[in-house]
């Protein structure tokens, strides 16, 4: 049996309604849809936990390199900073003992300080020892200046000589609490170094390594109390 033009014509315009309305409710579905499972985005390093990030790249921090002594010799300028300064005074006799000033700055030159050299490497023995040369004059001035400005004052008074400068430099300090001697068997006036030494106080060793490592403890002493 057949049915009805009117049913028939309704079913059709029903299912072209149906037709077009499809793409639209697909695409609404699509949009209500759940995205497919996908692996959760990693949190930025700043977003996670301390323990959670990774410190095998990092740097450290670079130490810092040791400081090197700078020498300086007279009549160069004593420097207007502020590191630690350490005069080293003693026997030179015009030359004639032996170097000990550079053994004693090799000793020190990882500590970071001023070494004040009196020894002149362009000394001229012509020149007079008395007031008016110009360059004896310009030497003694340097040393009382660096004898001041130090923090330390290193004296070696080597066996075999007499450094008469460097008694009158000991009587001038013996009271200043800067001086660090080494007087040895031999030297000149030993006995009266001794007793001036006895007298004020100043601490004495036996050798020029031993007085090398009495001032290194003296400069970290210095350091600590600068600190606090």
């Amino acid at each position: 049996m057949r049915a009805p033009a009117t049913t028939t014509r309704s079913l059709a315009l029903a299912l072209a309604a149906a037709v077009a309305a499809a793409p639209a409710t697909m695409a609404v579905a699509a949009a209500q849809s759940p995205a497919p499972d996908r692996p959760a985005a990693k949190p930025a390093a700043s977003d996670r936990p301390a323990s959670d990030r990774s410190t095998s790249t990092s740097t450290p921090p670079a130490s810092a390199a040791t400081a090197s002594s700078e020498l300086v010799r007279s009549p160069a300028p004593v420097p207007a900073d502020d590191r630690l300064k350490v005069f080293l005074a003693g026997s030179i006799d015009m030359g004639g003992t032996q170097d000990w000033q550079a053994q004693f700055a090799r000793e020190l030159a990882d500590e970071g300080v001023v070494l004040l050299n009196p020894r002149r490497e362009d000394w001229n023995p012509a020149w007079k020892p008395v007031a008016e040369e110009p360059e004896f004059r310009r030497q003694v001035e340097w040393e009382l200046d660096a004898l001041q400005r130090a923090d330390v004052i290193a004296m070696y008074l080597a066996p075999g000589s007499q450094a008469p400068v460097s008694l009158l430099e000991l009587g001038l300090h013996a009271g200043s609490g800067k001086v660090l001697l080494a007087c040895p068997d031999g030297f000149w006036r030993k006995g009266n170094v001794d007793i001036v030494a006895q007298r004020y106080g100043i601490p004495r060793y036996g050798s020029l390594p031993a007085l090398a490592q009495a001032v290194r403890e003296r400069l970290a002493e210095l350091r600590r109390a600068r600190a606090r």
